[in-house]
């Protein structure tokens, strides 16, 4: 448990001189890392004795420690322990945002890079799609959507163990494609090594990374994450044009295979909802 959370989970059980450093530390945080024992106990207005017992309390080794432990907490990010650190988006705000992180990737991934990309696919036995996490695991299965219906074989996977057991499997007639939004999960790293040792194209579509750097062909996206921490990440509609421009220039290449399959798609679905002719393929 982090020590912010110790401090929340024990507060109640706390004699009251300690209660009183606990609260000014949850107050706050960036003061209480950096304040010297003598700040602290003069601000809380207990002595240097009650510092030190909360440490232990917290099962830190001593004040010293503690301290170390609060700067680390405030590096993850002082927003989510603030209540003051967010201000209330409204509708129009969120809309905003994500027009704000399209218009940062926009003309980011070069034309000739997405036509290379779009090759492999198109002319791939079999193309793995690995994504881990919330968002990425996501947006892995709707480019496998993408993909199947423009006569692509296509298989997406988030779980690790899968992840390296099919990364595993292929060959140099195959494509693995890795999303992620940071490029750092090691699960990721470790799958696009194994398949790019057994001779597979990687495509990544994430940040400058180390997952990047495996890449054969790298994609780029930037992220540009909110103070608002109550809002979902709006890096995730990057990810999303990501996936739609490489699947449009692979709708390209295949359209003499796929355009029937497309056909036959939207009849059998038009068939089975019964609604308007213009409703989205595939929903």
């Amino acid at each position: 448990m982090d020590i912010v959370s110790r401090i929340k989970e024990r507060l109640g059980h706390l004699r009251q001189s300690e209660q009183l450093v606990a609260q000014l530390i949850l107050t706050d945080l960036q003061y209480a890392a950096s304040a010297s024992i003598s700040d602290l106990a003069l601000r809380a207005k207990v002595s240097h004795a009650s510092i030190t017992r909360l440490a232990k309390a917290l099962g830190c080794d001593n004040v010293r420690d503690m301290k170390l432990q609060l700067a680390q907490s405030l590096a993850v990010g002082e927003r989510f322990i603030s209540e003051n650190a967010s201000v209330r988006e409204d509708i129009p705000a969120i809309y905003q945002a994500i027009h704000d992180i399209l218009d940062i990737n926009a003309g980011l991934i070069e034309q000739s890079l997405v036509e290379e990309a779009a090759r492999c696919i198109a002319g791939s036995r079999h193309t793995l799609i690995f994504g881990v996490g919330g968002g990425s695991s996501v947006v892995a299965q709707e480019c496998h959507n993408r993909l199947f219906r423009l006569d692509v074989l296509s298989n997406a996977y988030s779980d690790p163990v899968m992840m390296r057991m099919t990364a595993a499997s292929v060959d140099v007639s195959d494509v693995v494609v890795v999303l992620s939004l940071t490029g750092l999960p090691s699960d990721l790293i470790d799958a696009a090594s194994i398949a790019k040792d057994y001779g597979a194209k990687v495509i990544a579509i994430c940040p400058d990374s180390a997952l990047a750097d495996i890449a054969t062909i790298h994609l780029p996206i930037k992220t540009n994450e909110s103070d608002y921490i109550f809002t979902p990440s709006t890096a995730r509609y990057a990810m999303l044009a990501a996936v739609d421009i490489l699947a449009s220039e692979v709708a390209i290449l295949t359209q003499k295979k796929s355009r029937e399959k497309l056909r036959r798609i939207k009849h059998e679905l038009d068939e089975y909802r019964q609604g308007p002719d213009r409703a989205p393929l595939g929903d």
